[in-house]
């Protein structure tokens, strides 16, 4: 079996029910070029009456089914029932949550080597947007003082 790179699982929520089908499209830029795989992919949301429904991606509406198709999407089952239960019950009325797995094929390699080098991984977190933002604002502001 071929060895695969890191495999990251995100839920992105959106209020309002607002996904886009331009989500697509970046998502594809990122399969072609080789960046990312997608592995699995899961539409979840609750309506206005807070009633949870989960979304197929043919259920979708066709702009953001057809932007997704055409990220080639591997629906590999990582995802089940109780990922997709738990996340839509954690969502506030009228919104939607897409959850996403895919393999950083970016690292394959770099993480082989480490395997097979013995390495093993001890920790890894990512390090949120607006602390990241935050720090390089106030970086910047120290280099212009």
């Amino acid at each position: 079996m071929e060895e695969i790179g890191p495999v990251d699982y995100a839920v992105i929520a959106f209020p309002g029910n607002r996904f886009r089908g331009e989500i697509g499209p970046a998502l594809s830029d990122l399969v072609e070029s080789e960046t990312i795989r997608i592995i699995d992919i899961a539409f979840v949301g609750k309506n206005p009456d807070g009633d949870v429904v989960a979304l197929e991606l043919t259920e979708l509406d066709p702009d953001v089914q057809a932007s997704l198709d055409s990220a080639g999407i591997e629906v590999g089952g990582l995802l089940n029932e109780d990922d997709l239960i738990s996340t839509a019950d954690a969502l506030e009325p009228d919104s939607s949550a897409a959850l996403i797995v895919w393999e950083n094929v970016w690292a394959r390699k770099v993480t082989q080597t480490m395997r097979d080098a013995g390495g093993v991984l001890v920790t890894f977190e990512r390090i949120p947007h607006e602390i990241v933002q935050a720090a390089r604002e106030w970086a910047l502001d120290q280099a212009n003082a």
